[in-house]
This record gives structure tokens, sequence and C-alpha cells, in this order.
């Protein structure tokens, strides 16, 4: 199921941010090879898991991570604005309508279904919260899981070739795209409503735009 966390709610599940971390881990540094920071708990973590963000997690079962992205408003510190500004020509995105999306992670064993469950999930906060755009920063492995689940950003800028091509996307929100995403999910609209009150007390439509 989708999970709708603040970081300062974390500590409150600690099977679920144990195993979010260490897949950070496992994915970004020992697979792609990051300069990130691991500590000796086995979790990747930076600065910007310091600042509250908001983060949408696929729980499996058993309790542990199965996928995660993590959420800040662009009129804060974020990751595009303070090290990929020359992506865009030196310019930079604040705006209460848009949020940065950043640290898309799928547990080993996921599957695409996992995929899709995470973009429904930015989905409904683009709807719940008056949030018109995603800002993100991919590499090139990123490019066929978007297509595949039917999220492909508009492209603002891009540095590098091949493999180590990295990017930097706008995401908009338009209906339909929430009707194909629940398809690939293979999830219910009422499900995913049901997801997204349990977290913040009413349905993503009735809820009041409160991005600050």
């Amino acid at each position: 199921m989708l999970r709708y966390l603040y970081g300062s709610q974390l500590k409150l599940h600690p099977v679920l941010a144990d195993s979010m971390f260490r897949h950070r881990a496992a994915q970004f540094h020992d697979r792609l090879g990051w300069d990130v920071t691991v500590d000796r708990n086995g979790h990747e973590r930076d600065s910007y898991d310091d600042h509250d963000p908001l983060y949408v997690i696929w729980q499996i079962p058993n309790g542990r991570h199965g996928g995660s992205m993590r959420f800040l408003p662009t009129t804060g510190p974020t990751m595009v604005n303070d090290h990929f500004s020359d992506l865009m020509g030196g310019g930079k995105i604040c705006s209460k309508y848009i949020w940065e999306s950043t640290r898309f992670c799928l547990a080993p064993d996921a599957n695409a279904r996992v995929a899709a469950a995470l973009m429904l999930g930015g989905g409904e906060l683009m709807r719940g919260f008056g949030v018109r755009q995603f800002v993100g920063v991919f590499d090139a492995r990123m490019v066929r899981i978007y297509r595949r689940t039917g999220s492909s950003p508009t492209v603002l800028g891009s540095s590098g070739q091949g493999r180590d091509k990295i990017s930097v996307g706008l995401w908009d929100y338009h209906p339909t795209d929430r009707l194909n995403v629940l398809a690939r999910a293979g999830l219910s609209s009422t499900v995913s409503e049901h997801w997204y009150a349990r977290a913040f007390g009413q349905k993503p439509e009735n809820s009041r735009p409160v991005a600050a």
C-alpha cells in the first residue's frame, strides 16, 4: 500500500524507514555508484532528509519498503536549485505550485507496478496539495521507467551522454494521466483515495491547497 509520511513521522515506522534508507544505499551507492553518503547503519541520507520532506512510500505486507520518492517545496532548499541549476542555464525554480521530487528508489525485487504506484502517489499529492508541477533530476536509466509508467517529463536541460546523461525534468498533472497510472499500477481510484485519506484525513479532491 501507499504511505504518505513526513520525515518527522518516520520514527513511528522504524522498520519501514530502516529498509527505505538501506534500499537507497543499495541502489544509489552500490548499484549506481553515485557519490552519496552511507552511514554506519547502512543508510543513504543527505541534508534534504533533514528538512522534513514528504515521502511517498510503497509498503509491502511485511511492513518493509518496496519503493519510495521524496518531495520538497521549491520555496525552500532543493537539490535542483542548489546543485543542478547549471542544467537550466543558471536559473532556479521557486514556486509554491512546484515541488521537487527526488530519490526515486525501488526495492531490489520490486516490479513495474510499484513504480507506477509511486507515480500515482505523486499525482495524488498534486491533486491534494494544489501542486501543479514536479521538478526533478534524473539519469538515463529513468527514461525507460518514466515512459513505461506513462509519466515522462518535459526536459529542461541535460548534461553528459549515454548512460552518464543527467537531466532536469518537469512533470505536469493531467486527469487522464491518473487513469493511465492507475491502470498500470493495477489499483482502483477508491483504494488510492483511501490511502491518501488515511494520511491526510480527506480525499485529494477535498483537500485545500497548502503548498507553502
